[in-house]
């Protein structure tokens, strides 16, 4: 049996009896931490408060290794010297009780040495000796623990919608957890977006004519693939994505309201939606070969019905924005190929608040009056598109 395959065989290494119910954080010692380059390879060295109940896991496309652990308070783990151009980290909370370090290579490599050691200090030590592409692509392609996969998005319990009204809205605040988006200043996407979703909730269920869903509420990392079936089991009446990336491009500023296309409106659009995806790749969630042709065919039809409702949200919104003097984008609406924008029968919109890149921007983001202006312009916006629509369906079906 390998080493990587006897770790995969069970979830709770190196602890004493009982510790698999700690209920405190382990925390990372960052000073006593870090990567260290070994010939070819990579040995990663994690100084840890306490033990705690552990796995790993090699996956590809791109080559990562995947730490999850149960409970580890990752921060500090930034300050981790990056040794080598081609090896980033990230970590962060995946699902509740669970967080995750993904630790992504710069080419295949296989676990010679994983160890957790208990003592005066705990210290988590792994060794990445490089291997060839074929051998690492099986190992990777193990299949993971029936009893740690995540359920099925279809199966999961939704959040129960709050307010009263007749439009079910669901906010989709990006990110979160082992995927924290753009950064600066100590200021994440993924918080602030949360931060956003909740004042907007706020809003519009003193509105009285809106149902509210969040995608989630809390700190963690939620698939794209949950997240549309969230929408779904909470029919829906529209899907409302939040986000706030940062783009080299010296014109990203302002907010931009995106819907979903096959091609790109423009270079920086790609660029956006291919980060979105990435950031599920590199949880350990690849969903591109999702769909049959069947099934394909019927989304599309089911799409060619929705597309004009979907561009009539992003006009309201945008004419909205405008409306309440909320400085936009150069080119405001435009479209990208986002996956949690393809919920077929679903009108789905995604909007960059603004983008952290910019200072104009980031000021205007962290300014709680502005984006309260913000949110009665969404708020305006909804309602004047909801009512626009069920007139037009109403005529469409006399």
């Amino acid at each position: 049996m390998t080493a990587l395959k006897a770790l995969l065989l069970t979830l709770l290494l190196a602890l004493p009896l009982g510790a698999e119910e700690l209920s405190a954080l382990a925390k990372v010692n960052s000073l006593r931490s870090g990567i260290v380059a070994t010939g070819g390879g990579l040995e990663l060295r994690l100084a840890l408060s306490q033990p705690v109940p552990w796995r790993l896991r090699l996956l590809d496309d791109p080559p990562r290794l995947v730490i999850d652990a149960r409970e580890v308070d990752w921060r500090g783990a930034e300050a981790l010297a990056v040794v080598k151009p081609g090896v980033s980290l990230r970590a962060g909370r995946f699902r509740p009780g669970w967080s995750r370090m993904v630790l992504e290579l710069e080419g295949p490599h296989k676990v010679a040495r994983a160890e957790m050691t208990t003592g005066d200090e705990t210290r988590l030590e792994i060794v990445l000796e490089p291997t060839d592409a074929a051998s690492f692509a099986a190992e990777a392609a193990r299949p993971d623990l029936p009893e740690w996969a995540l359920p099925e998005a279809a199966t999961l319990v939704p959040p129960l919608p709050q307010g009263n009204g007749p439009l079910v809205v669901v906010l989709d605040p990006g990110h979160g957890g082992i995927d924290p988006g753009a950064e600066r200043d100590g200021t994440s996407e993924a918080a602030l977006m949360l931060t956003f979703a909740r004042e907007v909730k706020e809003v519009l269920l003193r509105d009285g004519r809106f149902r509210v869903v969040m995608t989630r509420d809390e700190d963690v990392f939620v698939p794209l693939e949950t997240r549309t079936s969230v929408a779904r089991e909470a029919e829906a009446d529209l899907f409302l994505s939040l986000h706030a990336d940062a783009l080299a491009e010296g014109d990203a500023q302002g907010a931009t309201v995106y819907t979903l296309a096959d091609e790109a409106s423009d270079a920086a659009a790609a660029a956006l939606a291919e980060r979105h995806d990435r950031d599920d790749l590199l949880a350990g969630v690849d969903l591109s070969e999702q769909d049959d042709v069947v099934a394909e065919v019927l989304m599309d039809m089911a799409r060619t019905e929705t597309a004009p409702r979907t561009d009539r949200l992003a006009k309201a919104m945008v004419g909205a924005i405008k409306a309440a003097e909320i400085r936009m984008h150069r080119r405001p609406q435009q479209s990208g190929g986002f996956s949690v924008l393809k919920t077929p029968d679903i009108p789905s919109v995604l909007l960059e608040v603004g983008f952290l890149s910019s200072d104009r921007d980031f000021k205007r983001l962290s300014d709680p009056a502005w984006r309260a202006t913000l949110a009665e312009a969404l708020r305006q916006a909804l309602v004047t598109w909801s009512e626009e629509d069920a007139a037009l369906r109403a005529a469409a079906n006399p």
